[in-house]
């Protein structure tokens, strides 16, 4: 595999990284500065030797130039932490001599494809795990012309036929380095009457020097009983009869209801059971390469598209079975400052209850599309061997979520082209929900089919609703739109929203939100429905949630420090939060005043 692009395949070496002296002109005049860290990836251990005062930028820039990894495709976790912010220095994160950061690649599905014929003819392709056994066919009648006809080749991996729709992702389910395939001519059906009775032969053509034969010689035939035992039908088969292996149908699929009294929406319900159908049609669940947790995509009935996504709680970044070789959290705590380890699919699925459809609460309108539009997600409970299992076969619990039909990411295309009223409506739902890890690759666009507006759809949502600020990003925050203000329209809505109604809807879904993250959904909904009655823009709401650097505290985090500061031990929460809307209010006060706000 390589990551996504780059044309050379070049695996991490042992071998100590040092960059050279004219890569860092301060290198030598600085050396006090200078550290000792270890690269870890794929079970290897690379010493790397960077400065206290380099940009988590720039250290990803030089694994970019002697690992060829894209900067874009790089993720860094240091002491369960995530290195997220660029402009921030490697001391800023307290990263300090002999310390481990991991790297986690997003990593282009490029699998290596060894094939041999019946002829003794082999071959080698490279081919993206998401492309299926009908494109290896395609590539190997360019290759020889005894396989011209599409219909007549039979693909074979491990002693099993494969049908065309079979994704070369199931056939990975080892991680292998190169997968071994067989390819033959397909067996020939032919029937003849036989008395009243028809005779049914399956001839299998022999391949011959490069050469096609059908052999009726009594040396290949067998005969093969169909009928009963005193039945005269049967078939003759030339050459070896290859069995089917039937397909498996140990899995589980059902949805996680914690009420009975709620009423799952028909798209909720339709997820589930076309999941369930690709499940039931033998079609493995497909690990995506992105990310820092396990996520499967899960395919129709057909084998022909994707209808899900499923995220298990304990394939969660630094959870007991996640993928990536993360280490596991000593402390519980997530990847992002204020987040739990396995609270992930709670926060995925809280994200899309409290994505309210203009029309009014998700409870009563659960039929329409949210504001946002966050996908339907809701809790389930899978078992299948495709998943991560080190240790014995189990259920896991996880979120389920829609799979959209989308043209890419916003990091394939410049902001400049997404309409305003799009990044206002996700500026929204990540203020309110305080999102710590909003960037452009977790926004998916599309296009309406009616007029080919482009739509914006977020996604990953796990690390919303924490406990603190502090590790609070909106990408959208440098984007022009964000400097525009909020339409009449939108404002009417952020004066809708109640986060007492939301916490409520939460705990009859099964969550009880622990007393910090619900504190930031009431600090949050207030911030945004204050700042909208000023006419503040999602720059300017969002700057007073988003830290300008990792060591500056943000202004909502001076002022929730402030409010603990004037308040006596023992005050009640609702005593709390008023004193920190009345010190919100004075910050909100000379932010307006302010040109350009």
């Amino acid at each position: 595999m390589s990551s996504a692009g780059v044309a050379v395949l070049s695996p991490v070496r042992d071998e100590p990284v040092v960059f050279p002296n004219n890569l860092h002109s301060e290198f030598n005049l600085r050396s006090e500065e200078s550290i000792m860290i270890y690269l870890a990836m794929s079970g290897s251990m690379t010493p790397f030797r960077v400065l206290e005062s380099d940009s988590i930028d720039s250290v990803k820039l030089r694994i970019q130039t002697y690992k060829g990894f894209v900067v874009k495709n790089q993720k860094l976790v240091c002491r369960g932490r995530e290195l997220a912010r660029s402009n921030s220095l490697v001391r800023d994160y307290g990263v300090a001599d002999g310390n481990v950061l991991h790297l986690v690649l997003r990593l282009q599905d490029l699998q290596v494809i060894n094939v041999r014929t019946a002829s003794g003819k082999e071959f080698t392709f490279h081919v993206k795990r998401g492309k299926d056994v009908g494109y290896v066919k395609h590539k190997i009648a360019k290759k020889g012309k005894e396989f011209v006809d599409l219909e007549e080749q039979e693909v074979v991996y491990n002693g099993e036929r494969v049908e065309d729709q079979r994704l070369i992702h199931d056939l990975c389910k080892h991680n292998d380095a190169v997968i071994h395939l067989l390819v033959r001519k397909s067996a020939k059906v032919r029937t003849r009457p036989v008395d009243k009775n028809h005779e049914l032969s399956i001839v299998v053509p022999q391949l011959i020097d490069g050469g096609v034969r059908d052999d009726d010689g009594e040396n290949f035939r067998r005969k093969y009983d169909v009928g009963g035992k005193n039945s005269d039908r049967g078939y003759e088969a030339d050459g070896e009869i290859l069995p089917r292996k039937p397909p498996d149908r140990d899995f589980l699929l059902e949805p996680v209801i914690v009420n009975h009294n709620i009423k799952l929406p028909s798209a909720v319900w339709n997820m589930v059971n076309s999941t369930y159908g690709g499940l039931e049609s033998g079609h493995y669940p497909i690990r995506s390469m992105e990310g820092t947790g396990g996520a499967y995509f899960m395919l129709d009935s057909l084998g022909q598209k994707y209808v899900s996504v499923f995220k298990p709680i304990d394939e969660e970044p630094m959870a007991v079975n996640n993928p990536r070789g993360l280490p596991l959290s000593l402390d519980g705590e997530g990847l992002k400052k204020g987040t739990r380890v396995g609270e992930g699919a709670f926060r995925e699925v809280a994200a899309y209850i409290l994505d309210h459809p203009k029309g009014g609460h998700r409870l009563l309108f659960g039929e329409e599309k949210g504001f946002a539009g966050v996908p339907p997600t809701f809790m389930v409970k899978c078992l299948h061997e495709g998943f991560n299992h080190p240790g014995d076969l189990t259920v896991k619990i996880g979120s389920l979520q829609m799979f959209m039909e989308n043209n890419g990411s916003c990091e394939d295309i410049g902001p400049g082209a997404f309409p305003v009223e799009e990044v206002h409506k996700i500026s929204v739902l990540d203020i309110r929900l305080a999102n710590a890890d909003r960037h452009a690759g977790n926004i998916l666009l599309s296009k309406e089919q009616v007029d080919g507006k482009t739509l914006l759809i977020p996604i990953d949502h796990g690390y919303c609703l924490p406990e603190t600020f502090e590790d609070c990003t909106f990408e959208w925050l440098y984007w022009p739109q964000a400097r525009q203000p909020y339409s009449t329209e939108t404002i009417d809505y952020i004066r809708s929203l109640d986060a007492e109604e939301d916490i409520s809807l939460l705990k009859f879904h099964g969550w009880d939100m622990p007393l910090e993250c619900a504190r930031t959904l009431r600090i949050s909904t207030m911030l945004l429905k204050k700042g909208a009655e000023r006419g503040l823009n999602p720059f300017a709401i969002g700057s007073m949630i988003c830290r300008e650097n990792l060591k500056k505290e943000s202004v909502i985090e001076e002022i929730v420090q402030e409010a603990r500061d004037s308040v006596l031990p023992g005050t009640s929460e609702a005593t709390f939060l008023e004193t920190v809307y009345q010190i919100m209010d004075h910050h909100l006060d000379k932010i307006a005043r302010l040109p350009f706000s």
